[in-house]
């Protein structure tokens, strides 16, 4: 078993296991989190929370986001300045539609989350940029 800093199981599932959790998803759902699309800008459910909590993995529950690093970024998606637990996140480089940019995913299960881009606020000046579809709250 691999636990991160904060105390939580990290170990990578297995596809069985995500494929079991991924049963009841919509077709959009599987589209973002399992095959790394990307939902419209403006249109998800927890771009204008502002309840305080943690946003965790849709896909297995890992903590990956707390309500007091949320901010409004103007992109149309949930956007934080850093995750929960570093150890939570994994970053992958993305070379797809013709840039590089940073793909974040759960590092448990793997399921995609959005990108991370180094134009957010202090005190990291990252903007770890959500797909609302990815995350629970």
């Amino acid at each position: 078993m691999s636990t991160s800093r904060s105390g939580f199981d990290i170990t990578r599932l297995s596809s069985d296991r995500i494929a079991a959790l991924a049963s009841d998803f919509t077709p959009e759902e599987r589209h973002v989190i399992l095959h790394q699309g990307t939902e419209r800008p403006f249109c998800g459910l927890l771009l204008d929370n502002k309840k305080q909590g943690v946003y965790t993995c849709r896909l297995c529950g890992l903590p990956l986001f707390q309500s007091d690093a949320k901010f409004e970024s103007g992109t149309g998606w949930p956007s934080f300045f850093q995750p929960f637990d570093p150890e939570h996140v994994a970053e992958l480089k993305d070379h797809s539609h013709g840039m590089l940019r940073v793909e974040i995913r759960c590092a448990r299960c793997d399921s995609h989350l959005g990108h991370v881009f180094s134009d957010g606020p202090p005190p990291t000046h990252q903007r770890y940029c959500l797909n609302s579809v990815s995350l629970y709250f």
